[in-house]
């Protein structure tokens, strides 16, 4: 049995609407969809993070997921695109625009650890 094929068609770029009716001028429908996507998509991590996570046995409640999902929206909300937030005893490296966490340090390898790259921290 052949296995069922379906025609794929690329996807087209919709340029948003600046006037005309039910333009009020405000942000567009995309842009409010996106800040809801990314609200839902709180947080995620990267391969080397999750290594480090079980490495370092670092285990994550939902209220932590929570807790770090508002420190990026925070760090966000004042411009920053790399940060170095520390939450409870572990320092998370999380790329803001992406609402991922880069790696994540634990206190006991914190000892001399230098964070580069980074343009904000926050204590969450």
């Amino acid at each position: 049995m052949r296995p069922l094929s379906l025609p794929i068609t690329p996807k087209r770029e919709i340029a948003p609407r600046t006037t005309g009716p039910g333009h009020t001028g405000g942000t567009s429908f995309q842009e409010e969809l996106n800040k809801v996507l990314a609200k839902q998509q709180r947080v995620t991590f990267s391969g080397h993070a999750l290594e480090r996570l079980r490495l370092r046995n670092i285990s994550l409640t939902q209220d932590d997921l929570n807790r770090l999902g508002n420190a990026i929206d925070k760090v966000a909300a004042k411009g920053g695109r790399e940060s170095l937030v520390v939450y409870k005893d572990t320092a998370f490296v999380i790329s803001v625009k992406n609402r991922t966490v880069i790696t994540a340090v634990d206190s006991a390898h914190m000892n001399d650890h230098v964070f580069t790259k980074i343009d904000s921290a926050v204590f969450a």
